[in-house]
């Protein structure tokens, strides 16, 4: 790999796999303003490839199909990422669409997107894991943008104006911290021309500061969601941790793994599924942005089973902070992890992905090796350590299910 600064002080990371016929790269806008509203980042992400000043919604999509170039938009809760992929001889084709995108967007379809937000919305709310989820983050991260979930996007989307809207497009445009990186086999310098050629005028601010402040649960909260018609409780229980800054980063991944995010070898699956028969979908996850992470379990079970569940959740938490992990079981947790991020990085988009990630973090492109370094030198004590350090009050547990279940939590 390789780093560079353009002249407008933009950082690019190059890295370079030989004999791949298609590059990637992506391009990382890094929200440094917590929305006022619910919902603005993520219209705003909808309209990117709406229509430009100079191609219509239609044209951009025709352009796009007939020259098998893949570009579009993400927005997570720190950042909006533009990802392109091309054959190699279509590298610079796809740099001016994807110039023209991010440059010139005239929000033109703003209406329509709205419309069409509410109803997948509503849609998914239908849903009795996303209403559960729902409920968890916006309770979790309450009062703070990262608790900016769908029902609080229903709340605030009406009041939301093509206006404001503009207005967040050109802070993220001129206001904000940004970095590209490039995988493919191609020529350093001719990629370095190309950026310049079409990114030159677009402003990097590198003394930005996120004002995103950092969210703070004080106590413990139970939320509980009634839905008559759901064949499924839903238990999401989860605890504010730190983040991937942290030095114990590595060893709350291999926590997390051990306890249900490893799959069929997870204790939570093991115990709760194969041995108590009491669910098909159990799990841990660890969840990390800039200013806040969640470790969390969640589990769907017949309502019956609520307390149950929530039993035998608080036995396998409390089995990992009083019962030191075997050698075999950490070696072991620490391949499963291992492997899984070796094939999450095969392709030149994955790995464009990450060194891009990991640049707009400010821990470096190459700090996948050092994280690898890092998880293998997590020790069984290390285990026990993160578990009762963060495992812990407060949390917040949410539980959805028929109303007459709910009265027994």
């Amino acid at each position: 790999m390789n780093k560079i600064i353009l002249d407008n002080n933009i950082p690019v990371v190059f890295k370079i796999n030989k004999n791949t016929p298609r590059y990637a790269m992506c391009f990382y806008f890094k929200i440094e303003e917590p929305e006022k509203k619910a919902g603005l980042y993520s219209i705003l992400n909808r309209l990117f490839l709406q229509g430009t000043k100079k191609r219509s919604a239609q044209a951009l999509a025709q352009e796009l199909d007939e020259n098998a170039i893949d570009c579009y938009s993400e927005m997570k809760q720190d950042f909006i990422r533009f990802k392109l992929q091309c054959l190699n001889e279509d590298f610079e084709k796809g740099l001016e669409i994807l110039s023209d995108i991010i440059k010139n967007s005239t929000l033109e379809e703003f209406d329509k997107e709205v419309i069409k937000l509410k109803g997948e919305i509503q849609a998914e709310m239908d849903e009795p894991k996303s209403r559960a989820l729902d409920g968890f983050y916006k309770n979790i991260y309450k009062n703070h943008p990262y608790g900016h979930t769908y029902t609080k996007i229903l709340e605030d989307i009406d009041s939301i104006t093509k206006d404001e809207v503009e207005k967040v497009y050109f802070d993220l445009l001129n206001n904000s911290a940004k970095v590209i990186s490039v995988v493919g086999d191609f020529s350093e310098s001719e990629v370095e021309n190309l950026l310049k050629k079409y990114f030159s005028d677009v402003k990097n601010t590198t003394d930005a500061v996120s004002k995103i402040p950092v969210p703070e649960l004080k106590e413990n909260d139970l939320v509980k969601i009634a839905k008559d018609d759901a064949s499924q409780a839903q238990i999401i229980q989860g605890w504010q941790v730190p983040t991937i800054y942290h030095k114990d980063y590595a060893a709350i991944m291999v926590m997390n793994t051990m306890l249900g995010s490893s799959g069929l070898s997870s204790r939570l699956f093991l115990e709760l599924r194969d041995k108590k028969g009491l669910a098909y979908v159990v799990r841990s996850s660890y969840e990390t942005y800039d200013k806040a992470a969640i470790f969390s379990v969640y589990i769907a079970t017949e309502p019956k089973n609520i307390k149950t569940s929530l039993e035998g959740f608080k036995i396998e938490l409390d089995k990992i902070k009083t019962v030191p992990v075997t050698e075999e079981e950490l070696q072991s947790a620490k391949n499963n992890l291992i492997g899984k991020r070796q094939f999450f990085t095969e392709t030149n988009l994955q790995q464009a992905s990450l060194i891009s990630f990991y640049e707009d973090k400010g821990l470096g492109a190459d700090f996948e090796e050092k994280l690898i370094q890092m998880i293998n030198q997590v020790t069984t004590d290390d285990i026990t350590r993160v578990a009762n350090e963060y495992i812990k009050d407060p949390f917040v547990l949410t539980v959805l299910a028929p109303r007459e279940y709910l009265n027994e939590i």
